[in-house]
């Protein structure tokens, strides 16, 4: 091979050499990662429990049948909401009305000969013991007509308060209260305003409240028909039911390390009625200011709650946090931030602890337009 061809190749060797080089350095780095961030919103934090309760009536009664007899008419629909004193069933009273009939007979005629022996006994005519026999008597009849009249008042029954009715349980033409040891149910009825809602707070919970009240120098059990208790049932948002604690046990339930409480509600819509599950929250004092976030920018793994932060230079950065309760679609954070930070909001599945971001603004980060659009 002669001198010149050498240096040919040499040359086009070097000249596919250079063009790598200048390709690789040439090659489009990549940008960093698009976030928004936000600095905490300041607000008010009010603190609470969220508890999960059962409704309960403030009353429940089932109402029997008080005397024998054949079942004669039931003068509810199942299911309605009756007023106090509504008759809700009556009993065959022929036999009742007979026994008073008969016993008001007796009365009349032992009342005249009392009355009799007393002006003879005045002229000697009858004896002390005469005397007395027929006031025996006449009180025997006095207490058989009160009795009569008590059995012909039972064989009508009527609602003993405001309530919500349930299924009858037999049906007319039934003989019922043969039996006095087991009197027959006729049905139930249940007063539901106000109405309960029952629920329970693990003893963790319950120290806690105590120290609160300890701080603010209450006593113990006196927050008893004072404390707001609110309410809310599955498809209701908000807590619409504002009610007061009514009911605090006085020991642990051993069995479920909790302790039952009450609250009493107002029910004048009839929306709570007996067995509904509901949501119970116990505010924990006034509104107190604080810092809110979203609660998508909240994020936990298994060290614990955490932020991403965004510092001076742009860069992200873990940051600890100790959360609060929610306050509707945001979460209160007690520690870890302060009210300058700049806390990523949006871009958070791109970015990583220690790399550059391009920070966005909201309007400015750009929605993936639809398939097809031009």
């Amino acid at each position: 091979m002669n001198t010149g061809t050498s240096l040919r190749l040499l040359l086009a060797v070097l000249a596919c050499i250079f063009t790598v080089a200048c390709s690789k350095r040439e090659a489009p780095t990549q940008p960093p990662p698009q976030v928004t961030v936000s600095a905490p919103r300041s607000g008010d934090v009010s603190e609470f429990i969220d508890l999960t309760g059962t409704v309960g009536a403030l009353q429940c009664v089932t109402n029997v049948a008080r005397v024998s007899g054949y079942l004669e008419s039931l003068d509810f629909q199942d299911g309605s909401y009756v007023k106090k004193g509504t008759p809700l069933f009556k009993i065959q009273q022929d036999q009742y009305i007979q026994n008073l009939n008969l016993y008001q007979a007796k009365l009349t005629y032992s009342t005249a000969e009392y009355n009799r022996q007393l002006e003879m006994i005045k002229k000697n005519a009858t004896s002390e013991n005469a005397v007395e026999q027929y006031l025996s008597e006449m009180e025997q009849n006095l207490a058989n007509v009160a009795l009569a009249k008590l059995n012909l008042q039972y064989t009508t029954i009527s609602a003993p308060f405001d309530g919500l009715l349930g299924e009858h349980q037999v049906d007319v033409g039934n003989m019922v209260g043969e039996n006095s040891a087991m009197p027959t149910a006729i049905v139930v009825i249940q007063q539901i305003d106000p109405i309960y809602v029952n629920f329970s707070i693990n003893t963790r919970d319950a120290l806690r409240i105590r120290r609160l009240m300890e701080a603010e120098g209450a006593a113990m059990k006196s927050g008893v028909n004072t404390a707001p208790v609110l309410a809310q049932l599955e498809d209701e948002t908000g807590f619409p039911h504002v009610g007061k604690l009514d009911f605090s046990n006085n020991s642990v339930d051993t069995s479920t390390g909790t302790i039952q409480l009450r609250g009493i509600f107002a029910n004048p819509q009839k929306v709570m009625f007996p067995g509904l599950f509901a949501a119970v929250r116990i505010p924990l004092g006034p509104p107190k200011p604080g810092l809110l976030l979203p609660e998508s920018a909240v994020l936990s793994d298994q060290e614990g709650d955490f932020v991403f932060v965004v510092n001076a230079g742009d860069i992200v950065e873990r940051r600890a946090v100790i959360k609060g309760p929610l306050q509707g679609t945001d979460r209160a954070i007690k520690e870890g931030i302060a009210s300058a930070d700049r806390i990523v909001i949006n871009g958070i599945p791109n970015i990583r602890i220690g790399e550059k971001v391009q920070i966005m603004s909201p309007a400015a980060v750009a929605t993936p337009a639809p398939a097809g659009s031009h």
